[in-house]
């Protein structure tokens, strides 16, 4: 049985590997659709529609414009929201973990505003923004924030402080300088994987940015729920998933590249 590390640095054997996660990822895909196929059979269309039912569904809405623009309109403030949110969150946690004195006075207030979930400040985003992109944006940026900003307190406050210290033998004193040049290459792969895991839970968001009136996909499953379209819920459900799909991939290459000195 060939292990992880066998797959990552043996050739062959990576390669045989990458080819048995085809298959099985493959046969597990077919598995599933059967399994969905047959409990379709025993109930109606509006409980639980047939995998074909949906994939005609998937594409007349592809074919009508309808599925395109209304991923257009999600990442007009999706976007805007995860870049928001992840900058400032990257900002709080390496100033907050680089910093006694601004940890000690954030401290509290991070600990009350921590557990509010992006669902609760939907009234915020209404009153102080209206309902548009940007109140959408402002509910996404709230989910990037803190998962971002407890990935950069955690890579931060791990940094070995031989580190710091050999860099300031090196004439490297200034907080910035040694930000700049240790502490946030040190920190890149937690940095990192908040922000892959960031740009993922801020894609699920959309549905909860859009449950106001904003139009996207979230607001297209809202409708199709509430309209007993089950097959639409899944084809926009499907595509969600897609794009995800494609997001994480990107991202993760990204990842590797930048760390590849690891």
């Amino acid at each position: 049985m060939s292990t992880k590390l066998e797959a990552k640095f043996g050739g062959s054997v990576g390669g045989e590997r990458d080819l048995r996660r085809v298959v099985l990822g493959a046969l597990g895909i077919v598995a599933f659709t059967a399994v969905w196929w047959v409990a379709a059979l025993f109930n109606p269309a509006f409980v639980l529609p047939a995998p074909d039912a949906v994939a005609r569904t998937f594409v007349a809405e592809l074919q009508s414009g309808a599925m395109v623009t209304a991923l257009g309109q999600s990442v007009t403030h999706w976007l805007p929201g995860t870049i928001i949110g992840t900058v400032l969150g990257i900002a709080l946690g390496v100033t907050l973990a680089w910093s006694d004195v601004a940890d000690d006075a954030a401290a509290p207030l991070v600990r009350v505003l921590r557990p509010v979930p992006p669902l609760a400040l939907i009234g915020f985003a209404i009153a102080w923004i209206g309902i548009n992109d940007g109140g959408a944006a402002f509910i996404i940026a709230a989910g990037a924030f803190w998962i971002n900003y407890y990935a950069a307190y955690g890579g931060v406050d791990s940094v070995s402080e031989e580190f710091v210290e050999v860099a300031r033998s090196l004439g490297v004193t200034s907080d910035i300088g040694l930000i700049r040049k240790v502490v946030i290459p040190a920190a890149s792969p937690e940095i990192l994987t908040g922000i892959r895991t960031g740009i993922g839970r801020c894609w699920m968001l959309i549905i909860a940015a859009e449950i106001f009136g904003v139009p996207g996909i979230g607001r297209k499953i809202l409708t199709a729920s509430n309209n007993l379209s089950v097959d639409v819920v899944i084809a926009y459900i499907l595509l969600m998933s897609l794009v995800y799909l494609v997001l994480d991939t990107g991202v993760e290459a990204v990842q590797g590249r930048v760390l590849a000195w690891q």
